[in-house]
């Protein structure tokens, strides 16, 4: 799906649910078919107030329209709404959302602040964000699947800082990488 016309999906959808009473009516219509009037009366707020917002369930599909007699009659479309939701909110196509976002940014302006130009760490950060932006960095000098001892590991954290110790502590500790207890190996955790 295109990312611009699932954005805008999405936000009609939740600009159709974004409004008490368009919840209301929702949950009312979940119970049974109801007509405009119906609606206006339990949710004390005049019928045009009601046309407009069953108005918005509409566009998007939520609710349907019968007539019957004089009046129409209201109903949710269940399967829309499951239909929509599951596909609009689940964990594939959400993070089209933020598709076209920059999300190194961040990391990129905490190491300008704090790494000098050769690449060695100026200081250690006093914010726990930073300091992982500035380990996720690290990281990324020891390859995935191998293992590395500690004197190895210490050689690698030099190019970075002095103390190969709070480093070497660090990756572990935030979880970039795991070791072995007694002294064991070092391997980064991850991709």
């Amino acid at each position: 799906m295109d990312e611009n016309i699932y954005l805008e999906e999405l936000l009609d959808f939740f600009k159709a649910l974004a409004d008490p009473n368009r919840l209301k009516i929702v949950a009312l219509l979940a119970k049974d078919s109801l007509s405009v009037e119906q609606l206006a009366e339990m949710l004390r707020v005049n019928s045009s107030t009601v046309s407009h917002h069953l108005a918005k369930l509409y566009k998007v599909g939520l609710v349907s329209a019968r007539a019957e007699g004089y009046y129409s009659v209201y109903q949710l479309n269940f399967e829309a709404l499951t239909d929509m939701s599951q596909r609009l909110l689940s964990k594939e196509t959400l993070p089209a959302v933020a598709a076209d976002i920059d999300v190194d940014a961040y990391d990129r302006k905490v190491l300008k602040t704090f790494m000098s130009p050769d690449g060695r760490l100026q200081a250690f950060p006093a914010q726990r964000k930073k300091e992982e932006a500035i380990l996720r960095h690290i990281v990324k000098v020891f390859e995935p699947g191998r293992r590395y001892g500690e004197k190895q590991v210490n050689e690698i954290l030099s190019r970075f800082s002095e103390d190969t110790a709070r480093l070497r502590r660090n990756l572990v500790d935030f979880g970039f990488m795991a070791r072995e207890g007694g002294g064991g190996d070092y391997w980064r955790i991850g991709k």
